[in-house]
Parts: structure tokens; sequence; C-alpha cells
């Protein structure tokens, strides 16, 4: 028997199905709708031909509905019933919706633009540990965007240089140091000795300023070396991880999550734009931070509008959005904005995304021409300013190293 998973009056149940949006471009001489109908049966109950084992039990269970089509746009709705789902599984979630269908022949092109899950699934995961206000208590900063270097240049620094660094830019305004998202356990700055040193220029830039500082520590690698350096860095009194997503992969972020409550997750999405960059195929990055904040991320790179990385105004600033909304029972992830950014463009980035973010400055301050001391006050001082709604302008006006920065970097 052929069954259709077309159903246009069908009304889903948001509560029990999880609501993906896709958008499908057939191959040419297919309808939009045969197309639709095939990706809902390839993700569900269904195969390339009609089979005498799927009975109208299993089908009126667990067999994926399409309630909308938008033709003009190409979009597709579909409702997945939830038993189709392992709850807490990143994985098997991907391999569901996001799994064969990519693979199809009848598809020109295909990209998953949003899900919406059911609050029983959402809350199946642990999610962030400390979220937003966790890592603004941690720091004891509230009506500011938290500070961040990317130390530079990405790898050629030994442990020490590397410690060096994080000392001065923390000592001159910097509250969070991070490893780049390349810089693991490398021989000219093996991991555990960076680990050691920086840990111990942490603890006297926190005892000069009487301020807490944070250094995220890349410990993105095979499961097992991962969560080996996460206790390394745990053991010397580390407070935040970083992992790439992407490279990672869910499953691995999961586990870091499970086994590091205590720890900050910095989420670095390296390679995301390999699918999500593309119009009409892939994952949009938005579905990208809904699977992070499950995974259990607490800051999450989303784009800067005003830097050097894709993606426009209206999408970052509906993932930011989307972080800072209330989830199940999953706390808030804190946004960072990242990749080209320099003081002068503090004032923009603020008026676009707000104060609820981290802004992390690399070349921006470690490109300063009066050095990385210079780079940090300046960037110090241009944040400062747009909280208090001043005039980069006139901060400047008392701050050589601002004055410079905005001087160097003029268009």
């Amino acid at each position: 028997m052929e069954y259709s998973y077309l159903n246009l009056d069908y009304q889903p149940d948001q509560e029990k199905e999880v609501l993906v949006t896709y958008r499908i471009r057939p191959l040419q001489g297919q309808s939009l709708e045969a197309a639709a109908e095939k990706v809902a049966a390839e993700s569900s109950v269904g195969t390339w031909t009609p089979t005498v084992t799927l009975s109208d039990q299993i089908f009126h269970d667990l067999a994926a509905r399409i309630y909308k089509i938008n033709s003009a746009d190409n979009l597709v709705q579909i409702a997945y019933p939830l038993g189709l789902f392992e709850l807490g599984s990143l994985p098997q979630l991907g391999s569901g919706i996001m799994g064969n269908v990519f693979s199809m022949k009848d598809l020109e092109a295909l990209r998953v633009e949003d899900i919406e899950f059911p609050e029983t699934y959402i809350n199946s995961f642990s999610g962030p540990a400390f979220g937003t206000a966790g890592i603004r208590q941690l720091l004891n900063i509230y009506s500011r965007p938290i500070i961040g270097s990317i130390i530079k240049p990405k790898i050629g620094l030994s442990p020490q240089d590397n410690a060096q660094l994080a000392y001065v830019v923390w000592s001159h305004g910097v509250d969070l140091v991070k490893d780049d998202e390349n810089l693991t356990d490398l021989p000219i700055n093996p991991f555990r000795e960076r680990v050691v040193e920086v840990m111990k220029k942490q603890r006297l830039a926190e005892q000069e300023s009487g301020q807490s500082k944070v250094y995220a520590f890349n410990v993105t690698a095979p499961v097992t070396q991962m969560l080996e350096r996460g206790r390394w860095v745990a053991e010397a009194g580390g407070r935040c991880l970083m992992v790439d997503l992407v490279t990672t992969g869910w499953s691995g972020v999961q586990e870091l999550r499970r086994a590091f409550p205590e720890m900050i997750i910095h989420g670095h999405r390296a390679g995301h734009s390999a699918f999500t960059r593309v119009p009409d195929h892939g994952l949009s990055m938005l579905v990208v931070a809904k699977m992070a904040r499950l995974a259990g991320v607490d800051q999450l790179h989303t784009g800067t509008v005003v830097g050097k990385m894709e993606g426009s105004e209206s999408e970052v600033v509906q993932i930011n959005q989307f972080l800072s909304s209330a989830w199940g029972q999953q706390k808030t992830v804190l946004p960072i904005a990242s990749g080209g950014l320099h003081p002068g463009m503090v004032p923009d980035l603020v008026k676009v995304l707000g104060l609820d973010l981290i802004i992390n400055f690399g070349g921006g301050i470690h490109g300063h021409p009066d050095g990385s001391a210079a780079g940090a006050e300046a960037a110090q001082i241009a944040v400062a300013a747009v909280s208090q709604g001043q005039s980069i302008v006139e901060a400047a006006k008392t701050s050589p190293a601002l004055a410079r920065a905005l001087d160097y970097w003029s268009d």
C-alpha cells in the first residue's frame, strides 16, 4: 500500500512533534510536493518503494506529516512525531532529519532552515551549565559587553610567550583570552605546558587587578584526548574549555558538557560555513545555534555583522535573540562577536547586537601600531564609553591608545 505524507489540513502538536522547515529545490521536472513527500518518507518511516512491513499503525504513529508548503520560496514544513527521536541525542537527531535526505537524487538542493522542539525534547539535554547570568556573575561584569582577545599569531608562540601575551592584555582591560581554532597541542606550543604557564599569569593578573579573568583553552581533539585535556585544565584551576563544534561533532560536545559541569564551554563554530553559507543547501546557522544550546555550550560565536565574517544583520540578530530567549528549562547562551573587529567598530556593533555579548578582538588588539597593551587599552576604553552612551571620539581625546587605533583603522 502506498501512503501519502502530504496533509495540508494537518495541525501539528508542538508539544508532541518536532517541526522542521526545509528549503527544497527539486530536480528539474519534479514538483515541490513530490520532492517534499520523498523527504518526509526518507526521514521518517518510508523508503523508495512501498514495503509490506510498513503497517497502518506504524504509519499512523510515526510518519512525518507535510503540513505547509510555500511554493514561492520553496519552503516546506514537516512535523515529526517525537517517537522518531531518542531523547538527549543530537547525533540521532541529525541522522534522522539531516541524514539520507541530503543524498537523494530527486533533490538539487536541500537546506534545514529551522527546527522547533517540544519542551520534552529540549529538557532532555543538559544544556548550558553557566549561561549568560553565570558567566557575568563569575566575572562580576553586568552592564557592558565582556572584552575578549584571541591570541595572535594563531600558531607560532611558545607556551611562555603565549602566557605573557595573555597577561599583557588582561592587565590592560581584557576579561577573557582564548586560543584560536587551530591551536591545540602542537610541538611549538604543547597543550599541557600552555595550561601551566597561562594559569600562572592568570592568577597574577587577577591578584594585581582584583578582577576575575578567564582563559578559553582549546581542547578540540578526539574525545578521549579532549577529556584528558579538560581534566588538565580543571586540575590547574582553569574555568573555561573551548571546543570547535563542527570538527569535534555533537557527540563530543555533549560528552564534554557531561564530563565538566563546573566549566564554561566556549563554542567556536570554525567550519560552519561549509554548510551554512550556501543559501539553499545545508543547515542554517540558527539550526547550529539551537543544537549548540542543547549540547551545552555557554558561549557561542554567532557573527559580527560589521566584521570580516559572512552573516547578515537579520540572521545574526535572530540567532542572538534566540540564545537569550526562554527555551524550556535551558539557560541562555552568551553570543560572541568575533572576526575582523577593532575598537572603532564598537559603536556600530553594540548598536546592532546590544550589550549582552562577548566582543572578541584579535588583530584589533594585537595589530595596534603601539602594541598589544595599547590595543587592549583602546578596546577597553571604547567598550566602556559605548556602554555608558558616550562617543568614542570624545573618549579618544583623553586616550592616546584609542585615538591611535581610530586613526590607524579609519576607513
